[in-house]
């Protein structure tokens, strides 16, 4: 492996990690606040240092987009896999919600397939239920006893797909910055409106109690930093090594958010639900095998 091919999968597995560095973070907040409140002010603060950055680069220009409709379908996937995903760390251990996540992939292949035109084969098809079968296995306490909250990561996943299709569909439209507040900022639009919505739906846990605490604001600014670092790093990955190469990476945040929740939260998965886990990272890789590196390559970063 040559000098720089190395140097990119130290970049990309250093970015993976802080992602779930950032979810940990995520997790040990997740019960101070609103979960839809706090995805709000982690991407109000995202579109803030984003929009400063993009307004000294390109200046007004850079604040238009060619096409605003695309844009908003990438900012609502955003806001929907945040909203979901913090919440479900509120009621699940961190593993369970990042391994069932990493369903994306495979969403991804049936949205491309209803939206964009893409070929499902075969191998998909059964990379799919092979998925989804993982879920299953790791979904089985949870599912008996959270009842509908135990699928807020497939949610989750769900909007994490609507990005990367949006994604396809808006390349080549803008500067990397640009694409990056264009996701941030109809993102906090969003999620402000379903943190509203949860503040007077009468879910107790959805309730905006006043201002966030210090603790929250902390956790929130170090998860925004983190992840425009982890973007950035894994960004700079691919231009050192092929996509095939970092793409498979991405798994090393399962194995980090098991590492976090074992030694911060005392989680420890039982046999079971690391059966169900490793499933769901081989269907994952079949579908990135299938479908070639470059799309899930996108969906990572």
């Amino acid at each position: 492996m040559q000098y720089d091919e190395r140097r990119g999968v130290l970049l990309a597995v250093f970015g993976y990690v802080l992602l779930s560095l950032g979810d940990g973070v995520l997790k040990s907040v997740a019960g101070a606040w609103a979960t839809t409140a706090i995805g709000a002010l982690r991407y109000a603060m995202g579109a803030i240092f984003l929009g400063i950055a993009l307004c000294s680069r390109e200046g007004i220009l850079g604040f238009r987009p060619k096409r605003p409709w695309v844009h908003l379908m990438r900012g609502g996937g955003v806001a929907l896999a945040m909203a979901c995903f913090v919440t479900s760390l509120r009621f699940m251990p961190l593993i369970d919600a990042t391994a069932i996540g990493f369903t994306s992939p495979i969403i991804t292949a049936l949205l491309a397939a209803l939206f964009l035109r893409e070929k499902v084969t075969p191998m998909t098809w059964f990379a799919t239920f092979l998925g989804f079968a993982g879920v299953l296995i790791v979904l089985r306490p949870s599912l008996l006893d959270l009842g509908f909250l135990a699928l807020l990561p497939l949610f989750a996943a769900f909007g994490m797909s609507t990005l990367v299709i949006g994604n396809r569909m808006a390349a080549g439209e803008g500067s990397a910055l640009s694409m990056q507040f264009h996701v941030a900022a109809p993102a906090a639009v969003f999620l402000t409106l379903f943190a509203a919505l949860g503040h007077w739906s009468g879910v107790t846990f959805l309730h905006v109690d006043g201002l966030p605490g210090a603790d929250v604001v902390t956790a929130v600014l170090i998860v925004t930093c983190t992840a425009t670092m982890a973007h950035w790093l894994i960004y700079l990955a691919t231009t050192k090594s092929d996509a095939s190469t970092v793409a498979p990476l991405t798994y090393v945040q399962v194995l980090v958010a098991g590492l976090i929740g074992w030694i911060v939260f005392e989680h420890r998965p039982d046999l079971a639900a690391i059966l169900g886990i490793a499933i769901i990272i081989l269907s994952g890789l079949i579908v990135w095998n299938s479908r070639g590196a470059r799309s899930l390559a996108d969906e990572a970063g």
